[in-house]
């Protein structure tokens, strides 16, 4: 009986494919295969999907681009990147494009049950802790985001353009001002897997949204570093009454009703 949920594998080996279906069938799950990006569209327009085991390297269309797609379509479906490549910058990439985890290939099927699990009970979490009625407007030193739109705009008035992940790292630190969060903290905010202890994900994030937001790296006044802690944000927030502009209703939310001062 295939209770636990819809898993989609989207990889283009054949063996893969058919260990997985078993293996995950054996735990509970319905499981599809699609071979390429048309097939994978094909089986999340037939059914719901909970999560996609999604291979990098792929015909046509690559995991990475298929990843950023979904995202773009705002669909809130969650996805572990299956990969040969297990550099740290693969796995950045992969992650700032929207993955909720990463697992190079090769991989026992016990560590990648463990993993599918975890993402999913993570996914499952973040959907009754995060209700769509639930909406964060704030202003913090000029800069004013709007988590229903998903949009950051610069003292200037100018759309700043987020990756998923900087946005929902930016989401965790301004909910939490002057509060010291871990890096497990802000890998768990962005959805991400738990860090490792040469994992630098999540330095490398705030890295990219330092500079975005123009706080000087040497002399950060927004982000700091707290050394063996993680990182505080230490501007003033303050919650904004109204929408930047009129509202998506299909936009993704994901953000708590007010932020602390």
């Amino acid at each position: 009986m295939n209770s636990n949920g819809h898993i989609l594998v989207v990889d283009d080996d054949p063996e893969i494919g058919v260990a997985l279906v078993e293996y995950l069938s054996h735990e509970g799950y319905r499981v599809s295969v699609a071979h390429n990006g048309s097939e994978m569209r094909r089986v999340i327009k037939e059914a719901p999907v909970d999560l996609i085991i999604m291979d990098v390297v792929l015909p046509m269309e690559d995991g990475l681009s298929l990843v950023r797609a979904l995202r773009a379509e705002n669909s809130g479906v969650a996805v572990l990147m299956l990969t040969g490549r297990g550099e740290t910058i693969d796995r950045v990439v992969g992650l700032e494009m929207g993955a909720d985890d990463y697992l190079a290939k090769p991989f026992h099927l016990r560590e990648l049950f463990a993993r599918v699990k975890s993402v999913m009970r993570r996914a499952a979490s973040s959907a009754v802790d995060m209700p769509p009625t639930r909406l964060l407007r704030a202003h913090f030193a000029g800069w004013h985001i709007d988590c229903g739109a998903r949009e950051l705009l610069s003292p200037a008035g100018e759309s700043v353009r987020l990756t998923s992940g900087e946005f929902d790292i930016l989401v965790a630190l301004i909910t939490n001002p002057n509060q010291v969060l871990s890096r497990d903290k802000l890998l768990d905010a962005a959805r991400n897997r738990q860090a490792t202890p040469f994992d630098r994900t999540i330095d490398v994030q705030i890295g990219r949204l330092r500079r975005k937001l123009g706080d000087d790296p040497r002399n950060p006044q927004l982000i700091k570093t707290v050394r063996g802690g993680g990182y505080i944000f230490t501007a003033s927030v303050t919650p904004s009454p109204a929408p930047l502009r009129p509202l998506d209703p299909d936009r993704r939310n994901g953000c708590a009703e007010t932020a602390a001062n």
